[in-house]
């Protein structure tokens, strides 16, 4: 039961942590979406911040398909 309990605040963990790096991202694709609609060149900084974050969100979401995975077997 205690491997439940802690695969399902982990889980919880996770969503939240993806939420946070979505909303980072979120801000840097703003002033990419900014300086295209500005016919101006995206600085390389929001352009980086743009590829960490979706290589952070990547990540976090399949150690969150893992985590869901574990705890399905352990329902079942």
């Amino acid at each position: 039961m205690s491997r439940k309990s802690d695969l399902e605040k982990a889980i919880k963990e996770s969503e939240n942590e993806i939420d946070l790096l979505e909303q980072k991202r979120i801000r840097s694709m703003s002033a990419f979406i900014e300086a295209l609609v500005n016919h101006d060149t995206p600085s390389p900084e929001d352009v980086e911040y743009f590829k960490t974050f979706s290589g952070l969100i990547d990540l976090e979401r399949e150690n969150l398909r893992r985590l869901n995975e574990e705890l399905d077997k352990i329902k079942k």
